[in-house]
């Protein structure tokens, strides 16, 4: 074994980078017996140097991450501080200043992944990132290197805790969104402010990293389609229920049939209960993996936390300091396809679509009247009402998106119809 350490800065000492830095230095024989060489945290950057950080040396503590990645005898940067700036300008400092990188930051990577990929190999460094999607859930890796010969066609996936806890109290209990969230929030599965999770934007960033390491090709954040959950109401898990379904919030990455382009997109939708997706509950991520070769895989397991991230982290740690040691890098970026993004208009599935209509003979041949001349094949339809009063509940046969936006809107414009009260896709059959 060598004996002279390899050196790692670390950039963010919260939640994920603490529990990096205790794992470091507890499992530190470990560490060194699995790379070939012992690794010493050589310093860590934070924005509020006088907090107590219990099992790290104060010395080590500074409020300079650009000193510390320009330092040259770093040998690897974990960065765990999150958001674009200065995480990408400290991350491509230290490319430039001979360091390899491990981040977990999936807004940046889906935002400029490609240029963080083009640094790093204009430096002959690493980029590690398996932490930035599914917390602990080893998924990039399989997706980078156990996949790398095979075609994988579609990824979906639940790729966000806080929504799937929210989503599942809602159909185990009955309860509502904002019931729901306030549970999440008071458990701490929910932030204070919980739009980037509610509203898809996580989930949107997870999926366009997903999409560019399956399908070979550049996806960025706003290549991806989105759609938050906060209009999932109690009438739309009854009505799930009614199918046979459940409701999640999805990350759907698609190949094409022909192989000329994909779609990436997040939005809610019902599943089938007996699906595998259908069973993920609390604030577990899961991601099915459909390939030519393998078939369909499943990978289920703690998405987010400090120690599940931090395991990730470290994984990668152990990857890159063991290159480093070898003189090597791991695979890099691998967009050589060039596959164009289709827009969600494109994409192909069924749909859930409840309208609040009045009750009188001729609004369900009018209704259908419009389906069938914007070319969306009705499957179901389930009518209830009352004291002039109902609703109408249309499942449909595929078609596209761009369709079935034509038929909705042409449903707003009838007299008999007074409301469009939901619009749910329906996947995983």
């Amino acid at each position: 074994m060598r004996t002279r350490p390899l050196k790692v800065a670390l950039l963010g000492c919260g939640v994920v980078g603490s529990e990096v830095a205790r794992i470091m230095t507890t499992h530190a024989a470990d560490l060194a017996a699995r790379i070939g060489a012992p690794v010493e945290l050589a310093g860590v950057a934070v924005r509020r140097p006088s907090k107590v950080r219990e099992g790290i040396d104060p010395a080590l503590v500074t409020t300079d991450a650009t000193a510390l990645v320009k330092r040259g005898d770093i040998d690897v940067v974990v960065e765990v501080i999150g958001g674009i700036e200065p995480a990408r300008t400290l991350i491509t400092t230290a490319f430039e200043h001979g360091a390899s990188v491990v981040s977990a930051n999936k807004a940046l990577l889906a935002q400029d992944g490609e240029a963080l990929h083009a640094a790093a190999l204009d430096h002959d460094a690493d980029l590690y990132y398996e932490a930035a999607v599914a917390g602990a859930i080893p998924l990039i890796r399989p997706l980078r290197e156990s996949l790398a010969g095979d075609k994988v066609n579609r990824v979906l996936g639940i790729v966000n805790g806080t929504t799937n806890f929210i989503l599942d109290k809602m159909d185990s209990t009955g309860a509502g969104y904002q019931e729901a969230l306030d549970e999440a929030t008071a458990l701490g599965y929910a932030e204070a402010d919980p739009t980037a999770d509610v509203e898809g934007f996580d989930a949107a960033a997870k999926a366009a990293i997903l999409a560019g390491i399956a399908f070979h090709t550049r996806v960025r954040l706003d290549d991806v389609y989105r759609e938050g959950m906060t209009e999932v109401t109690a009438a739309d898990f009854a009505s799930a229920k009614e199918m046979g379904c459940t409701i999640k919030l999805l990350a759907i990455c698609e190949r094409a049939a022909d192989g000329g382009s994909v779609t990436a997109r997040v939005h809610p939708a019902m599943i089938p209960l007996e699906h595998p997706l259908a069973s993920v509950r609390g604030a577990y991520n899961a991601v099915f993996v459909e390939a030519d070769a393998a078939g369909q895989l499943m990978f289920y397991g703690p998405g987010a936390g400090g120690s599940p991230t931090a395991s990730a982290v470290l994984g990668d740690l152990v990857a890159v300091c063991r290159n480093r040691l070898n003189g090597a890098t791991g695979p890099g970026d691998s967009a050589y396809t060039q596959l164009p993004v289709s827009p969600m208009g494109d994409v192909v599935t069924r749909y859930h679509i409840s309208l609040d209509v009045a009750d009188k003979p001729g609004v369900l041949a009018q209704v259908a009247t419009v389906f069938a001349e914007h070319g969306v094949s009705i499957d179901t339809v389930r009518q209830s009402g009352k004291d002039g009063e109902a609703s109408l509940v249309v499942v449909t046969h595929r078609a596209a998106d761009a369709a079935l936006t034509g038929v909705v809107d042409a449903l707003r414009q009838l007299d008999t119809v007074r409301g469009v009260a939901s619009i749910m896709r329906v996947e995983g059959e």
